[in-house]
């Protein structure tokens, strides 16, 4: 099954690093760790902002 990546917005590795507080080169790694999912640009990533959502709901199920 195709999934669809024209719900949501993309977001830049830097927009996304500004909304979780962490420096680009730690997004790097999530995405690299398959931690959260990006869509490769030419050179560059993109991250859909409802995956940044689920990254961090993710995360605070498992803080507790």
């Amino acid at each position: 099954m195709a999934q669809s990546f024209t719900k949501g917005r993309f977001l830049t590795v830097q927009e996304v690093s500004e909304i979780l507080r962490v420096s680009s080169m730690t997004v790097y790694r999530l995405i690299k760790g398959g931690e959260l999912q990006a869509v490769r640009v030419g050179r560059s990533f993109r991250v859909r902002d409802i995956d940044v959502d689920a990254y961090l709901a993710s995360r605070f199920t498992q803080a507790g």
